[in-house]
């Protein structure tokens, strides 16, 4: 039987944070129950009034962001001057939902009708309660994706953070609750995993969104599908996410761009860079910028100013990473970064290494399982159609970049090629490891199925109703 406390620990110092009371199945019942009756009211106020609380909640959120940052890193351990740059990518988040909220929620008219005294229009219904279910990762941002576009669509929200960040959690209501959003709206549920089955199987729950590991969204989407109903799921899930640099890339600016894309956050991001394919005749070129900048990085204490790596999530999470890269040593990796630059990476502690490993192959983990830690391998290529088999050879399917140079005729047609036949949902061009509110977020593979953030999140938590109105008799 699980405890009913549940206890949250700091990466670095392995300290007690914070400790929870779960909920049991007749408070969640409650919580629940609560949430419907509360978003009955809500569902009728004007979206403009909702866009109102919601940009007044934005700048308390703002105001806040600094000690919010500190608070996030003793949670999850990632550098502390890292932490409040988050909240700022959620706010920025915000704004594009709350500017799309009221043209995205009214009814749409439709003339393609034969039928002249017909008026058609589609209307977008609110589920009811929402039950969201979030990573510790990027609580602020991941949890902004469906939270607002639910708030601000209608519905009431049933909140289950993870168990390594549950303050977040408690500040997103504790602020919204301020701003004006009616008590009661939003639920906070510390949930036990069968607990969280339970919520996700609910009748009254009219959408389910989670974000986390594939076997956790295998099992809350069958949770889901055993309860009454057909109620929707949204899985935003696991990444292997590729780079390929072509041999006309800016060969040390991508390198900058991928060490941060592989390594910020410890690469403890479902879009993180996580396997580099590089044109055999720019390979060692690359290899050398991309090994020069990793070097610079600091790795320690992430309440340190000097920090610019901090420890991954757990100790069980860092002896994880440590056996996929010792795996790959086994089978004839080479690790390019001295093992005595970074003293700190110790067994036994949170703190990992950056390590950047050649010579690797797709028979390692390293290069086909998720490793969600700052470590990388990087292959050489012979060919576009080479690395395109290699990006495609993986059960995920959540973003993918190339390096080139666009301004080239022959690269751009490379790239148009490439984006068509990779079997992801996001293609970058020079960039990586980075969304944009206006583009649709979303999967293919086992990175997940649905969609968050564009106008098409909307779409995703509202219920088409079809109108017809026949004005005059035929």
């Amino acid at each position: 039987m699980s405890s009913s406390v549940q206890t949250t620990i700091a990466p670095y110092d392995q300290s007690v944070v914070c400790e929870k009371q779960l909920l049991s199945e007749a408070q969640l019942d409650k919580a629940i129950q609560e949430a419907a009756i509360a978003q009955k009211s809500w569902a009728k106020v004007p979206v403009e009034d909702r866009v109102a609380i919601v940009t007044k909640w934005m700048g308390i959120l703002d105001s806040e962001k600094e000690e919010l940052g500190k608070e996030l890193s003793v949670q999850m351990g990632r550098p502390a001057g890292q932490c409040a740059g988050e909240i700022k990518g959620a706010l920025q988040r915000c704004r594009y939902l709350c500017k799309v909220a009221k043209d995205c929620l009214a009814d749409q008219p439709r003339t393609d009708t034969e039928t002249p005294n017909l008026k058609l229009a589609i209307r977008r219904d609110p589920f009811g309660v929402v039950a969201i279910v979030t990573p510790w990762n990027y609580p602020y941002l991941t949890t902004v994706n469906g939270l607002i576009t639910a708030l601000l669509a209608g519905n009431a929200v049933v909140l289950k953070p993870s168990p390594q960040t549950p303050l977040t959690a408690e500040s997103f209501q504790r602020t919204l609750e301020t701003s004006g959003l009616p008590k009661g709206l939003l639920q906070i549920a510390h949930l036990d995993f069968e607990t969280t089955a339970k919520l996700a199987a609910d009748a009254r729950i009219g959408f389910l969104i989670f974000t986390g590991s594939v076997a956790g969204g295998k099992a809350l989407a069958k949770a889901a599908a055993d309860g009454p109903g057909f109620k929707g799921v949204g899985l935003e899930l696991g990444g292997k996410d590729p780079a390929y640099v072509r041999q006309d890339a800016d060969i040390k600016w991508a390198a900058e761009e991928l060490v941060d894309g592989a390594m910020f956050n410890s690469g403890q991001s479902c879009c993180s860079v996580e396997r580099i394919y590089v044109h055999a005749s720019v390979f060692d070129e690359f290899v050398k910028e991309f090994v020069a900048v990793a070097k610079g990085y600091k790795l320690g204490d992430p309440s340190q100013p000097g920090t610019s790596l901090g420890p991954v999530v757990s100790l069980a999470s860092a002896e994880r990473i440590r056996k996929q890269i010792d795996d790959a040593l086994s089978k004839g990796a080479k690790n390019v970064i001295p093992d005595d630059l970074f003293p700190e990476a110790k067994a036994g502690t949170a703190l990992v290494a950056p390590t950047v490993l050649v010579n690797v192959d797709h028979s390692m983990d390293i290069m086909t399982e998720e490793t969600f830690g700052p470590a990388i391998g990087i292959q050489k290529v012979e060919s576009d159609d080479e690395a395109l088999q290699l990006m495609n050879d993986s059960h995920y399917g959540l973003t993918a970049s190339i390096w080139t140079d666009i301004e080239n005729a022959d690269s751009a047609a490379a790239f148009d090629k490439l984006a068509t036949e990779l079997e992801t949902g996001t293609v970058y061009l020079n960039r990586a490891d980075v969304l944009d509110p206006a583009l649709p977020w979303t999967g293919v593979k086992d990175s997940g199925r649905g969609v968050s953030l564009s106008t098409l999140g909307f779409d995703q938590l509202t219920q088409p109703k079809s109108i017809h109105m026949r004005l005059r008799k035929a």
